[in-house]
């Protein structure tokens, strides 16, 4: 039976074809692209795992797009199941470790007694040039240990034990290894491939080109079956986009201009036209791939606790092994003894739970950075907030429109600001576009020369001639030299502290003041009940807004610290003064200027709509606009290390039982080996698996605290 049922060819070149297929049974895809790649004239296959597509670039002078497809029909079910079988069973050497191992045990007693010995070094010969070489070394490692307690067993010629012992050893390795590297690839899992061409529009044409030529402001063009090449926003057409690998949702999500699309998404239907605003390392995609890099190297302080430990208790079992064999001068205790020790369990558990963990994050979109990160997290003391686009939600809302001009209305105001902000994608000129919008019955648009973006400021354009400057305080006043009336500062002040000001001036004079307003995510309340709920004692907010609104906010969501009227840079200055009181510290920001305070906090964390810079600062970042997934991180980060911790216990508990009961003499050396190694297996599942329901627990047990309803009356003071 062949192995696609249907192949439908999505987009196809002189030298690659994409396809969808239906397949007639489930296969692993690794293994179909190993295939594939063996094949003569193929040099490289991609597998989409959400749309079930295959991107298979050719030799066009050895195949044609009908040769592919041929060689695609072509492969059989069955067929392919045995070599996908076989490929598994090859690519381990462990396994075969395993089988020699159990062959070994059978044939034994089928020997005759001559042969017994010298079959049986050569059945343990991995184990004991292993342990042999760390001992001419002078390392008495767990790997010199079992190799001495397979030499006694044979000098003993208690070959039963030798060949159970050496068959443990390589099971616990195989599935020890096994569990590590799936973990491994489970994280590699997030990693989306990178498409090594994209298609641009320049000067009217469609045009082929490397990935590594797009920049900034390029026009990307992303259509069926290809994966989004930048992160960006939709300029022109429309299309269904999968976005499964970035926020867990497996319907397909409509795009039209306007809407933000991701690198690494996945284009099912429709074609459109992406502005490129982020590129190469900048990309979300590259990001993950690159936090995901750091999380397969990176080392917690538990993980290397876990190593000192192991190398420390070392000592105490060849002592115990001593001690045996003196007050007794029986060998089947001391290879009982040395069949036990606390290495495997401890070496390799702690990193097996925190790869696992950050699986788990990544799946619920939530990239840690580190193994670290995760430590420091669930240690964390003193959460700090930064309120703007965190505790709120950064979709401004147009509040009202100002006219400091008689000619002008407060409308044609508006309407001037929209005509221009319409060509920028930044929230605020979104809003303002947005108030435009609703506004239908005055609408009117006015007619303007090119726009020009000024980073950090606003935007600049001519009307009638005449220049049109949009943007904050500081870019009208003191780069433009527009006077500001000092009526201004009544109007802010009428609308509420808490207002976000655009100003616009108009040929060298201040024409109007559009006030914005960001409001409170209606999950906030719920965030602190949880992190209360999960151990934190102590939260502070931080922000720039006047001290009545400030505490108003404080005091609703129950922080127990509030620092107002706030300059960027003083943040960074609040978390050093915590860190030096010996508080472990978290900040949640999203903010360019948040940057300097997420790097100096033990644990940094970046909201998903946040700058680039704070997300490159973080050490967590958020890919999901939910802030509740905070809680939900602090959560599966306390989980893994009260899993940590209870593995701690129970590989020194159960193994140090085993090993008194060995040099009592209670348990022969082939049962010490069953029982150290089934405990070392035990505690890498418990690992791996323990903790897999950690980031929901939070959402689905604890009640949000109704408004107004404080924890702890707001402070006002600022730390000593």
């Amino acid at each position: 039976m062949p192995l696609f049922h249907s192949l439908e060819i999505i987009h196809q070149t002189r030298q690659r074809v994409r396809l969808r297929y239906r397949e007639q049974v489930a296969f692993d895809k690794h293994s179909l692209k190993r295939l594939l790649e063996l094949k003569a004239g193929v040099n490289r296959v991609e597998l989409g795992r959400v749309n079930r597509t295959i991107r298979i670039v050719f030799d066009p002078q050895v195949h044609q797009v009908p040769d592919i497809l041929t060689l695609l029909r072509e492969i059989r079910s069955d067929t392919f199941a045995a070599l996908d079988t076989a490929a598994h069973l090859q690519s381990s050497e462990q396994v075969h470790s395993v089988l020699k191992g159990l062959v070994a045990f059978a044939l034994t007693p089928l020997l005759p007694p001559p042969l017994r010995a010298a079959f049986t070094l050569m059945a343990c010969s991995a184990a004991l040039l292993q342990g042999g070489r760390h001992l001419l070394k002078g390392k008495m490692t767990s790997e010199a240990m079992e190799a001495t307690a397979i030499a006694i067993s044979v000098g003993r010629r208690d070959y039963t034990a030798a060949h159970v012992t050496n068959l443990l050893i390589s099971l616990a390795e195989y599935i020890g290894h096994r569990i590590d590297r799936q973990s491994d690839e489970l994280l590699l899992s997030l990693v989306q491939p990178e498409a090594e061409e994209v298609w641009i529009h320049r000067n009217g044409e469609d045009i082929l080109v490397n990935a590594t030529q797009v920049t900034k402001g390029t026009i990307v063009i992303a259509q069926a079956g290809e994966t989004v090449a930048v992160d960006g926003t939709v300029m022109e057409g429309q299309a269904s986009i999968n976005e499964v690998s970035l926020t867990g949702e497996a319907l397909p999500v409509a795009k039209a201009r306007g809407d933000r699309v991701i690198s690494g998404t996945i284009v099912e239907e429709g074609r459109v036209h992406v502005y490129a605003e982020q590129v190469g390392q900048e990309r979300v995609s590259f990001r993950i791939a690159r936090y995901v890099e750091n999380s397969l190297q990176s080392k917690s302080q538990a993980q290397l606790n876990a190593i000192r430990l192991a190398d420390r208790l070392v000592p105490f079992s060849i002592g115990l092994a001593s001690a045996s064999y003196v007050l007794s001068r029986n060998l089947a205790k001391v290879a009982a003894v040395l069949q036990a020790d606390y290495s495997c369990a401890l070496k390799l558990a702690t990193p097996v739970a925190f790869k696992s963990s950050m699986y788990r994050a990544g799946a619920h979109q939530v990239l840690v950075k580190s193994a670290s990160a995760l430590e420091s997290l669930a240690q964390a003391e003193v959460f700090i907030f930064d309120k703007t686009g965190t505790l709120t939600s950064g979709d401004l809302e147009v509040l009202h429109t100002v006219s400091l001009d008689s000619r002008w209305s407060s409308e044609e105001v508006l309407n001037l600001a929209a005509s221009i902000e319409e060509h920028y994608f930044h929230p605020i000129a979104q809003a303002v576009v947005k108030a435009a919008q609703q506004n239908s019955s005055s609408r009117k648009h006015f007619h303007h020369s090119e726009v020009e973006f000024i980073v950090a400021h606003g935007v600049m354009a001519y009307v009638d001639g005449k220049k049109v400057v949009i943007g904050s305080r500081h870019f009208l006043e003191d780069d433009e030299g527009i006077r500001f009336p000092d009526s201004t500062t009544g109007i802010q002040c009428h609308y509420g502290e808490s207002i976000t000001p655009l100003y616009i001036g108009y040929d060298g004079k201040l024409l109007g003041i559009i006030c914005l307003k960001d409001e409170l995510r209606p999950e906030s309340p719920r965030l602190m009940a949880n992190l209360r709920a999960l151990g934190v004692q102590y939260m502070v907010l931080l922000t720039g807004d006047r001290r009545e609104k400030a505490l108003e906010i404080a005091s609703e969501l129950g922080f127990d610290e509030c620092h107002y009227e706030l300059h960027p840079e003083q943040k960074a200055t609040i978390v050093q003064s915590y860190k030096d009181r010996g508080l472990r510290c978290a900040f949640v920001g999203d903010g360019i200027n948040d940057a300097p305070a997420l790097s100096l906090a033990d644990v940094g964390i970046a909201m998903q709509k946040g700058a680039d810079i704070a997300r490159i600062s973080a050490d967590i970042a958020l890919l999901h606009d939910d802030i509740l997934l905070v809680s939900d991180i602090r959560a599966l980060a306390a989980s893994t290390l009260r899993r940590v911790t209870t593995n701690y216990r129970l590989t020194i508990g159960l193994n140090s039982a085993i090993m008194l009961l060995a040099a009592m003499g209670r348990i022969s050396p082939m049962a010490t080996a069953v029982l150290h190694n089934g405990t070392t297996i035990g505690i890498l599942l418990n690992a791996a698996l323990g903790g897999r329901n950690a980031m929901q627990s939070p959402r689905n047990s604890i009640k949000a605290p109704s408004t107004g309803e404080p924890y702890e009356e707001a402070s006002e003071t600022f730390p000593a």
